[in-house]
């Protein structure tokens, strides 16, 4: 519990002085690209905090007090109807990307199927309710938006769940032994305390810089460049599904970070969206380093591929 209070209290303080000097420092240098820039990173980062510190809060709740045995036990085994249920219960049961990777771990070694687990590791961070209202929220007036991004999401975790129930190989995937038992383990409050003060702090990390990257993108590149992108539906599509895998946005805040990128199409910010929480620089070690470099591989390419194939073809649908 101290720890977390220092670290939210340190965190705040950062804040704090950074909005302070941040005008002054921009007044400084008296440039309007220094102003823009600081206006873009400031509007997408206090937009994103508050969501990104439910969704955490969230997160951490449901890893704390809700038994891991209530997945087994609402899961059929049949592999085929497991991997569309767990992949709904991304919408009621929210959490990080960062946290997703150990929960489908642990899901694994109570007995869930991989492929079940699997769907739920991509849905979870990316169709939960914090998620789905801040999508909202960066895109007012935008209610397709919303529902793209929902279905994109879904029909990319239970098709990936399916590929791999199909296609998926034993060797491919490594599970981690257990190296704390469940009495040194902490639990309730303390488990709660605990997981809030990692993902928080770490989610919040990325989130500072994937706000100074988008507010850099948009100040630093040349509009000709863009032109070059935004001129073609398809390679701005293909470019923010890269951004989205190098930028490693929360996923409780990406949508103010594709929301300010202006000039691109609704599909390509719908992509920028679906790819991030499945599939970026962090999730992928994360993913190497609990399953083995081997599967990492397999697994986000084919996820990257069927994210940005369901994004077009719900973008060309809906949007």
């Amino acid at each position: 519990m101290v720890y977390a209070v220092i670290g939210g209290a340190a965190l705040i303080a950062i804040a704090t002085v950074v909005s302070v000097l941040g005008p002054m420092l921009a007044l400084d240098l008296y440039t309007p690209a220094v102003a823009a820039w600081w206006t873009v990173f400031t509007a997408v980062a206090v937009q994103g905090v508050p969501f990104l510190l439910l969704g955490t809060v969230v997160s951490a709740a449901i890893g704390a007090f809700v038994p891991e045995r209530v997945f087994t036990k609402l899961l059929p085994r049949n592999q085929a109807l497991a991997v569309p249920i767990a992949g709904a219960a991304g919408v009621v049961l929210p959490g990080c990307e960062c946290a997703s990777v150990p929960v489908a771990s642990s899901l694994m070694r109570r007995g869930v199927a991989p492929a079940a687990a699997l769907a739920f590791l991509l849905s979870a961070p990316a169709i939960n309710p914090v998620v789905l209202v801040a999508t909202s929220i960066a895109f007012p007036g935008q209610p397709k938006m919303v529902l793209g991004r929902l279905i994109a999401s879904l029909a990319t975790a239970v098709v990936m769940g399916w590929l791999w129930a199909r296609f998926g190989k034993e060797e491919w995937l490594r599970l981690p032994k257990r190296t704390r038992t469940a009495a040194s383990s902490p639990t309730g409050v303390k488990a709660f305390v605990a997981g809030l003060q990692h993902d928080f702090l770490h989610a919040g990390g990325f989130l500072v810089l994937g706000a100074a990257a988008a507010a850099t993108f948009n100040i630093a590149v040349p509009r000709s460049i863009l032109d070059i992108f935004t001129g073609s539906s398809w390679l701005s599509l293909l470019l923010l599904a890269f951004l989205a895998v190098v930028l490693c946005v929360c996923s409780e805040a990406d949508a103010f970070v594709a929301a300010s990128l202006s000039g691109f199409s609704p599909a390509a910010k719908l992509a920028f969206m679906v790819v991030g929480p499945m599939v970026d620089l962090k999730l992928i070690a994360l993913q190497a380093g609990t399953f083995g470099r081997a599967f990492a591989f397999r697994f986000s390419s084919t996820t990257w591929l069927v994210a940005v194939v369901s994004s077009t073809l719900v973008g060309w649908w809906l949007l």
